[in-house]
């Protein structure tokens, strides 16, 4: 997948009551962090039928298991474009099932980051979540060290963070705030 530098914004639906927003908004990516087995295929038929790319967060989504048998369940039941997943085996199930998926790391020390970049360097995700997203020289130093399109997100409330985080190095930031949706 290319960037696309007119749409860099990526909805982090949060919960239900988002997705009528989600639907309206500019962004042509969701990350889909709430619901569950029983609602999921509707959620993903709406998003889909709006133009909408539907990566779902494994480890948030109900009733799925986080394993590679939930994976291909979700990308052949309901047609996810890919996952969010902290994990390096579902990032491999995800490859398996013919789907995209985004590796989210926490940056909470240094040794966080070491531990990430090695995640990453073995699992080779498509794309690469880092959460907080409000840290420019993090963003600078982690995508100074791989070759994956970059995401953050965490704490993004306001245009200005928005521009900082691009202006990093950034390639997309995830937010759950509709304001900056558009």
């Amino acid at each position: 997948m290319t960037k696309e530098k007119s749409k860099p914004i990526i909805a982090s639906i949060t919960n239900e009551e988002q997705l009528e927003l989600a639907l309206r908004s500019p962004v042509s990516r969701i990350n889909l962090m709430t619901g569950d087995i029983a609602t999921l295929g509707d959620i993903v038929r709406q998003l889909h039928e709006a133009d909408k790319q539907v990566y779902v967060h494994m480890e948030m989504m109900q009733g799925i298991g986080r394993d590679a048998s939930g994976i291909h369940y979700i990308a052949g039941m309901f047609g996810v474009d890919g996952i969010v997943t902290t994990k390096s085996q579902a990032v491999a199930a995800a490859r398996q099932a013919g789907i995209r998926s985004i590796q989210r790391i926490f940056a909470i020390d240094s040794a966080a980051v070491e531990t990430g970049i090695r995640m990453i360097a073995s699992s080779k995700p498509d794309e690469v979540e880092l959460m907080p997203g409000l840290m420019p020289r993090v963003i600078r130093e982690l995508k100074s060290k791989m070759s994956r399109p970059l995401i953050v997100g965490g704490l993004i409330r306001y245009e200005e963070e928005v521009r900082e985080a691009l202006g990093s190095g950034a390639d997309y930031v995830s937010t759950g705030n509709p304001d900056l949706w558009n």
